[in-house]
């Protein structure tokens, strides 16, 4: 009786960690979907909105990391308004989150026109004090980049 009772219980916590993982999952890829549908609009407040204060920045066209919202804000107004994308393919996006801590990641072709830029994504979520999931970590590359 008492190894029922065990695996009873472990099942239901299993099971509420796999129903957890899945809002937490959904939350994020939503939260990412509308910042990017901003941004694809010349609109980088989407993902500034989304972003901590202690925010890191990785992409192709800095040489280096960037540290915090104020460096970010700083690149993403030099790209506002100038950026418009006719449509977005969001390719297998995962998110795996333990505790206070998600990670998504996904590949991303951005259409102008015909052309697809292909790119591939990771972001660090945190669940701050406030309840609110932010972007602590971001690392955008080329997929397959040309190093010719």
């Amino acid at each position: 009786m008492r190894e029922l009772i065990l695996t009873l219980a472990i099942m239901i916590s299993i099971s509420a960690y796999s129903q957890n993982n899945d809002s937490i999952s959904v939350l994020i890829i939503g939260m990412e979907k509308s910042a990017l549908e901003r941004w694809n609009n010349g609109d980088p407040s989407g993902f500034l909105e989304i972003s901590a204060k202690d925010v890191v920045y990785f992409d192709p066209m800095t040489e280096q990391r960037l540290d915090g919202l104020d460096k970010l804000t700083e690149l993403y107004d030099k790209a506002r308004g100038k950026i418009h994308v006719d449509k977005y393919d969001m390719i297998n996006p995962k998110v795996q989150s333990v505790d206070r801590m998600a990670v998504l990641t996904f590949n991303l072709i951005s259409y102008v026109g015909e052309t697809g830029h292909k790119w591939n994504c990771t972001e660090v979520y945190r669940l701050d004090n406030d309840n609110q999931w932010r972007i602590i970590q971001t690392h955008w590359s080329l997929t397959k980049p040309d190093v010719n």
